[in-house]
């Protein structure tokens, strides 16, 4: 396998899973992370010497593809590849495979390396992509865009707090828990009885411990949900989900 593929196993267990039995969408993100932190680990780039320079790694922006999501104790494959990478940016790709091979879903998303003194964007040192033999491009490939809440459309919003269990050890909310803020606006019965098959996302400004959020939710067609996460009026984060309905 190439250097800058990875792939693990995996069992879904209860605490991953929904009160249907199904893996999450919040859950299903951990485990993308998983198997490229644990790719980082075998190629020794483990997050203390990624930070010893100065950086940490932060995604702006998923896709994600959803056909089935497995159900607690169910076996499955977790797959990576660091697919591409150019000075400020790197493309990586995950998959989520059946016993047999099925692919159950496939995500792709947009990294950047995040200065913990100035807390930009900042050079992806080459020491950090080295070891994955990617060669970097001039242009990486484009994700779809969440589409912005429609104001016009009648919408439900709830209100969080930050709290410290949300934090990662960027200093900032576990991109997971956004995924949750954004379901739990949307009624018990849906979620229940419908299953996402695509979801975009893209996160615009961090929030951090003791943070005040809105989740706000609105559909924008019978199976498409439109989601902002706001801090008072700035964005945090947009999504839109498109589902269908199980039977």
């Amino acid at each position: 396998m190439p250097k800058n593929e990875f792939s693990e196993p995996h069992r879904v267990v209860y605490y991953e899973a929904d009160d249907t039995g199904h893996l999450t969408l919040a859950m299903l993100i951990n485990l993308f992370v998983l198997v490229s932190e644990d790719q980082n680990t075998a190629l020794e780039l483990s997050p203390e010497y990624i930070h010893s320079l100065g950086v940490g790694w932060v995604v702006t922006q998923y896709h994600l593809q959803i056909n089935r999501l497995p159900r607690i104790g169910d076996h499955v494959t977790l797959k990576t590849r660091a697919t591409a990478f150019n000075k400020y940016f790197a493309y990586r790709e995950y998959w989520l495979l059946a016993e047999d091979g099925e692919q159950l879903a496939y995500g792709e998303g947009i990294w950047v390396t995040m200065s913990y003194a100035t807390r930009k964007i900042a050079t992806i040192p080459a020491a950090v992509m080295a070891p994955y033999e990617t060669a970097p491009v001039k242009r990486l490939p484009r994700l779809p865009r969440p589409e912005r809440l429609d104001l016009a459309a009648t919408s439900v919003a709830k209100p969080y707090t930050v709290r410290y269990f949300d934090i990662d050890e960027n200093g900032h909310v576990n991109n997971a828990h956004y995924f949750d803020w954004m379901l739990d606006a949307l009624p018990a019965e849906w979620l229940r009885t419908h299953q996402a098959t695509e979801v975009r996302i893209r996160f615009e400004n961090e929030v951090k411990y003791g943070h005040q959020v809105t989740s706000e939710v609105a559909h924008s067609a019978a199976t498409t949900t439109q989601h902002t996460v706001k801090i008072g009026d700035t964005t945090a984060v947009l999504a839109t989900i498109d589902w269908q309905h199980e039977a």
